[in-house]
């Protein structure tokens, strides 16, 4: 692939917000603002601030994914996925290991929303596969799925393609099999993402910023490495210099 410019690279990074509050949350956001990253808003910020935490990223001007992982009922998602529509995120994820149904239930509400004229943007919806903490061990031995990681993560793509969402979260060494299997088009949103040098932590399945980029996935979720930095404005500097390199 070409190179990125950095105004690419940076549209590519989902920085995950996992902090206590709207407070400290807000404050490493203004520290990042203007980058042209995205934020990503998990079960952590949301459930202690709220959605009014979104409305304030939003204005100012970052692109938000909320990633609550929904996987509930058919109707209990259709319900949530109207919520969400409703507050004006960009993206947002359900949990493959619903089911097809509950996936085109998600997408479902979505649309309920649009046709009442509620959002004038609809979301990107995407599924979560298998998360980059589980091990070959954990998805065999505990979760009680057979095989390998990898066909586990395609089976589930293929199932959230078929419920009309538009891709999937996954390790970053999934993607070629993913895209491989759902059409390049379909999206790819990989955390598992630590450049070069930094702690692993409790990820399984990682790679680099810039092999990520050259293994052709769409978004890059970054948390640690940028979040827990000294200067997070120059962390994300080092990754954009890292991923333009690819």
């Amino acid at each position: 692939m070409a190179n990125l410019t950095r105004e690419e690279a940076a549209s590519k990074i989902m920085v995950a917000l996992d902090k206590p509050d709207a407070a400290a949350a807000l404050a490493l956001a203004d520290q990042l603002r203007g980058a042209g990253c995205w934020m990503k808003v998990g079960m952590e910020l949301f459930y202690a601030a709220g959605p009014s935490v979104v409305r304030e990223l939003k204005s100012r001007g970052f692109r938000v994914f909320l990633d609550l992982k929904m996987h509930d009922i058919p109707n209990t998602v259709r319900g949530g996925a109207r919520s969400i529509a409703r507050l004006g995120v960009d993206l947002f994820n359900v949990h493959g290991a619903g089911g097809l149904a509950m996936m085109a239930a998600a997408a479902e509400g979505v649309q309920d929303v649009i046709a009442a004229g509620d959002t004038h943007q609809a979301p990107i919806i995407i599924a979560v596969t298998q998360l980059t903490s589980t091990s070959q061990a954990v998805l065999n031995d505990e979760i009680g799925i057979a095989g390998q990681v990898e066909d586990a993560v395609v089976r589930y793509a293929k199932l959230a393609r078929e419920a009309g969402l538009h891709g999937v979260v996954a390790s970053p060494l999934e993607v070629a099999a993913i895209k491989k299997a759902c059409g390049t088009g379909f999206l790819t949103v990989t955390p598992g993402i630590r450049p070069r040098g930094s702690d692993t932590g409790d990820q399984s399945r990682i790679t680099t910023p810039r092999d990520a980029v050259i293994g052709g996935t769409d978004y890059l979720v970054i948390g640690r490495p940028i979040t827990s930095a000294n200067n997070p404005a120059e962390a994300l500097d080092n990754i954009l210099k890292e991923m333009t390199e690819a």
